[in-house]
């Protein structure tokens, strides 16, 4: 017996769903940024899998506190079918460096196979500069707005010394190195004021340099 039109088209619908779900999912498994920091690279890693089970609060994460242009983010997503690790890090970056995110996704689409490491450099983010700890600080409050729970290495420890001693998000310490002035995140679920971005690089990336409003509520998923 047929079924009918109506249920035909939901049937496809779903089978289209899991489809894009499960090559998204493929497409990660031997995904590496290469970031230079293994704690960076874990944490993209797990982003992945919340950005691609939960695809409406990442891009409004994108949106709200990485000023990316929404249809940029679900082109990326899914019309160029990038890992959500990468989209974060490219807007992120933008924000830090003070350029549009697309700026960087672009430079990132032509120099992907240097790894993230590389991209970052050129792009005037040094390793262990106080851009670069302003950049891997910025995991923390996205977390903690998506209720998703994050383990901090010992550099982050000493940033956020409080954190997991009862206090939501902790504090940052108001001194730490060359870790810039990163603002302290918030409580989870309460949206942190994200760090202006720095510098006004006018021109293209020199090579071989040493490395919106949405607001979607986080699912708290483990």
């Amino acid at each position: 017996m047929s079924l009918p039109l109506r249920s035909k088209s939901l049937l496809l619908a779903a089978v289209l769903a899991t489809s894009a779900f499960g090559a998204a999912q493929a497409q990660t498994i031997s995904w590496n940024p290469r970031t230079g920091d293994v704690w960076v690279d874990t944490w993209l890693g797990d982003m992945n899998a919340y950005g691609n089970r939960y695809r409406d609060p990442f891009i409004d994460e994108m949106v709200r506190y990485n000023s990316a242009p929404r249809d940029l983010v679900t082109e990326l997503l899914v019309q160029r079918r990038w890992a959500p690790g990468d989209v974060y890090y490219a807007c992120s970056i933008a924000r830090i460096i003070g350029r549009p995110c697309d700026y960087v996704a672009d430079y990132w689409q032509e120099n992907r196979g240097q790894g993230w490491g590389v991209v970052a450099q050129r792009l005037g983010i040094k390793p262990g500069s106080p851009e670069f700890h302003r950049l891997k600080q910025g995991f923390v409050p996205t977390y903690d707005r998506w209720s998703r729970p994050i383990t901090l290495d010992a550099e982050l420890q000493r940033v956020y010394p409080n954190r997991g001693k009862g206090h939501a998000g902790g504090k940052p310490a108001t001194a730490h190195g060359n870790s810039g002035k990163a603002k302290p995140a918030q409580a989870a679920g309460k949206p942190a004021t994200p760090a202006k971005g720095q510098g006004k690089d006018k021109g293209k990336p020199a090579q071989g340099n040493a490395q919106g409003k949405g607001g979607g509520q986080g699912h708290g998923k483990h």
